[in-house]
């Protein structure tokens, strides 16, 4: 039988964005170190690196015991997973750090919704009007039928899609194993499902690659991380559009960091996104002081 955690909205909120602040460090080294590996080659000794990293996870994942059914939901995210940083790392070098971002949205969009359609988390209509408004907001920042859609744009878009079924497994798997596990498992997973991709096209990596890389995997590594912390502590119709808060420091970094100016539009757009997310993070404190213990046992 599956023993669930208690809600811990706020403690979710706030994993959810330390995991928002590591990513953008893994955005900003891989947007820096440019386009000259191939993107199936820099994911695959970015999450090679990675493992180093799960050394000290040897002793958990021995002592995890996992199911048959859980190799196979393991094995099913590190195949979607690896689609998705091959796409990632495709659009990153290519377009905008905000219009990345942004369009990287529509995963937690995709993972509330399909938490609410296949894993039974209650969606209320205060909840409905916020990601509402968050899809508002990156429609603004985003324009569609008023730009170009490029190859990046496409990649992204795609990334996106298998994220999201990446991250759904991840939130079914918080509720089962250890945080540290979920972690060491989908490292193993994508470094063995890029590895073919890795080699079809490889080349052969200078000196400052590799540091760049293996500073990404670092802060990859902690971001799945305290991700896996946030979905243990509340579910992710909370905890996913704390993510939009990203956009805002994609758009600042961009600013400072690669002279890309700032849009207008993905401002207005931030500013609509950042609106939604304090209201959900305002509501769900004031939820909790209204409930007592007892009624928070479980997992909804």
């Amino acid at each position: 039988m599956v023993t669930r955690n208690p809600q811990r909205p706020v403690t979710g909120i706030f994993w959810m964005l330390v995991t928002g602040l590591c990513f953008i460090m893994v955005t900003a080294l891989v947007k820096t170190m440019g386009p000259r590996l191939p993107p199936g080659e820099a994911a695959f000794l970015r999450y090679a690196m990675g493992l180093v990293f799960l050394l000290p996870s040897i002793g958990t994942l021995r002592a995890a015991h996992l199911t048959r059914r859980q190799w196979t939901l393991f094995s099913v995210r590190g195949l979607c997973h690896a689609g998705g940083v091959i796409l990632w790392f495709y659009a990153m070098v290519r377009i905008p750090i905000a219009e990345v971002t942004a369009m990287g949205y529509l995963a937690p969009i995709y993972v509330t919704i399909g938490a609410a359609v296949f894993l039974g988390e209650r969606l209320a209509a205060r909840r409905i009007v916020a990601v509402l408004l968050g899809i508002v907001g990156a429609a603004i920042v985003l324009r569609p039928g008023f730009r170009e859609v490029s190859d990046g744009h496409m990649a992204m878009l795609m990334a996106a899609f298998v994220f999201a079924g990446s991250y759904l497994v991840a939130k079914v798997m918080a509720d089962e194993v250890k945080p540290s596990v979920v972690v060491a498992m989908l490292s193993i997973f994508v470094t063995i499902g890029l590895a073919p991709f890795a080699a079809a096209d490889w080349v052969a990596p200078n000196a400052r690659e590799l540091t760049f890389l293996a500073a990404v995997a670092l802060f990859a590594t902690a971001g799945h991380y305290t991700m896996t912390l946030a979905f243990a502590a509340a579910p992710m119709t909370v905890t996913q559009p704390v993510t939009f808060l990203q956009l805002i420091w994609a758009t600042l970094l961009g600013l400072i960091w690669f002279d890309e100016a700032v849009d207008i539009w993905v401002v207005l757009g931030g500013i609509v996104i950042l609106g939604s997310v304090t209201f959900i993070t305002w509501r769900e404190a004031m939820l909790k002081r209204q409930v007592t213990p007892d009624a928070v046992a479980t997992k909804g």
